[in-house]
């Protein structure tokens, strides 16, 4: 059976000579290039939905393709597509970068300029430790066969504008609707979502962050199942072990959750460090939630700004969510979507705080009424975002989604701004 090889290359003139030397190596079959990350990685993505079989068995990723950094990138690879063999092309073989390489998940390296027999080697080497996995993985073995959740992550504009209710709210809700969600709190300092949903836990995401090989395993040990089905992935107790977060543990941790979990939601908080950064940067929706006042919209301003120049996020790529909304207030959804340049969210939630004080202060938010115009609302935007399962006759008949007895309302949105 020939080797499936897939070239990850970004330049012209590297395409061409990567691809005249693979066509030449013996039972080989390269596919079409993918030019940059993210084509990569939909490429992939597309082919194991069909089976794990479609999907090539050995990638080789050249180290200048962007615009995630190569080796970021075969991490990635390795963790959402562990039956593919990655092998780096570089113009550094020195043993450092080999053993960065490793341990990001790489099965081989080859030296620029390319040699026919240490490509051949390399690809001949890969594409059989790829057979293996397969028969692996036919066999039920422990890993992950996930193509890739989607993944949303909830940023304040500043603290105390609702980021946490609104990020546990839309987890609710897409579970509810049948999707396997995992909501993970990243604000490693003052997170608290564990007394938003009345959970005593023992471990947390700093369990993970020295691990460089997350298996399903190991996951499901640092998870906490909850009462909702919800899988909780907590903020340490101990807000100063937050740092041991890196942004490369986040990454880590934010791609084994993907490989894992049809919807991840992440409570990033309203303090951007480096793992909330990193989980900004992958995140295929990205909210930054504000409240329609000065302060607040100032916040959002500068949190997009930032997002910019640190090259974490466009605004483009950036949808804001306005809480606390009221037809009263002076500043309304598209004053604050010409200030902060981004998408706003249709949906808007209500300034309703008394219907949520009773559960929040009892530590029960999954146990918020129905009939919540608050809730409704945070339910319409998970259907907004597309995080929510709605049934084939329901979409037909034109109707809005209703869950099952579990914390059901509706997703239709009200004129009232209410949802």
């Amino acid at each position: 059976m020939p080797t499936r090889i897939l070239p990850a290359v970004g330049e012209a003139d590297a395409v061409r000579s990567i691809t005249t030397l693979l066509s030449q190596l013996p039972d080989a079959e390269p596919v079409a290039p993918v030019g940059d990350s993210t084509q990569l990685i939909d490429t992939l993505a597309r082919l194991a939905a069909e089976s794990v079989d479609e999907l090539p068995e050995v990638v080789v990723v050249h180290e200048r393709i962007g615009p995630v950094p190569a080796l970021e990138l075969i991490r990635e690879v390795a963790l959402r597509f562990p039956a593919v063999g990655v092998i780096l092309v570089t113009s550094d073989a020195s043993p450092g970068l080999f053993q960065a390489a490793m341990d990001y998940g790489a099965r081989g390296l080859v030296a620029l300029p390319l040699s026919y027999e240490e490509l051949a080697s390399r690809v001949q080497a890969v594409a059989q430790w790829s057979v293996g996995v397969r028969r692996h993985l036919g066999a039920g073995g422990d890993v992950f066969t996930g193509v890739g959740g989607t993944v949303v992550t909830v940023s304040g504009a500043k603290g105390g504008t609702g980021a946490t209710l609104t990020a546990i709210q839309l987890a609710l809700a897409a579970q509810a609707s049948g999707r396997s969600t995992a909501l993970v709190d990243m604000d490693l300092q003052t997170g608290d979502i564990a007394s938003y949903l009345d959970v005593q836990f023992r471990r947390s995401v700093v369990d993970l962050a020295a691990i460089t090989d997350i298996s399903p395993r190991v996951l499901a040990d640092a998870v906490f199942r909850h009462d909702t089905g919800l899988a909780l992935l907590l903020a340490p107790a101990e807000g100063e072990r937050g740092e041991d977060v890196t942004d490369r543990a986040a990454r880590q941790i934010v791609s084994a959750l993907r490989s894992r979990y049809e919807i991840v939601v992440i409570d990033c908080g309203a303090q951007l460090g480096g793992a909330g950064a990193a989980a900004v940067e992958m995140a295929d929706r990205a909210l930054l939630i504000t409240t329609p006042d000065v302060v607040a919209v100032r916040g959002a301003k500068r949190a997009v700004r930032m997002w910019d120049r640190l090259q974490i996020r466009k605004a483009e790529e950036t949808t804001v969510v306005v809480n606390r909304h009221s037809r009263a207030t002076e500043i309304q959804p598209p004053l604050i979507q010409k200030i902060t340049g981004t998408a706003v969210a249709a949906t808007v939630v209500p300034a309703n705080f008394k219907e949520l004080q009773s559960v929040v202060d009892a530590g029960r938010i999954h146990e918020l009424e129905n009939k919540s115009a608050v809730k409704q609302a945070l339910w319409g935007l998970a259907g907004e975002l597309g995080l929510v399962k709605v049934p084939d006759g329901a979409q037909k008949a034109g109707r809005g989604f209703r869950g099952g007895d579990r914390g059901s309302v509706s997703f239709r949105r009200r004129k009232d701004g209410g949802g």
